[in-house]
């Protein structure tokens, strides 16, 4: 998984023609530490897609304008547009993000 470090880059990376799936986590939060012991595999599953990183408290504004409420958060973004969103409270086993991504990207 790429880090977005600024949010310059996450606005070009979200402009892509192609859907991209963008994490949002912080380094305290132990449901992203959760998360990371299982996106692995999934990432290889959907390894057609180009998946990245945001970590909330480094590109401070972006949780907010994207109604990322908590972490970790899956957004799918294409073209520019935000197309799918899955809350932190449905993202704590990778049964919960098979059935997102397959839900989406299909």
């Amino acid at each position: 998984m790429k880090a977005i470090k600024t949010i310059d880059q996450f606005n070009q990376i979200i402009q892509s023609d192609q859907p991209v799936i963008i994490k949002f986590y912080a380094d305290w939060c132990p449901d992203c530490k959760r998360m990371d012991m299982f996106i692995g595999e999934i990432m290889e599953q959907y390894n057609n897609y180009d998946w990245y990183e945001v970590n909330s408290d480094e590109v401070e504004g972006l949780a907010q304008k994207y109604d990322v409420m908590g972490i970790p958060s899956l957004l799918i973004f294409q073209n520019g547009e935000k197309t799918a969103h899955r809350h932190s409270a449905y993202t704590k086993t990778p049964d919960d993000v098979l059935e997102f991504l397959k839900q989406e990207l299909s």
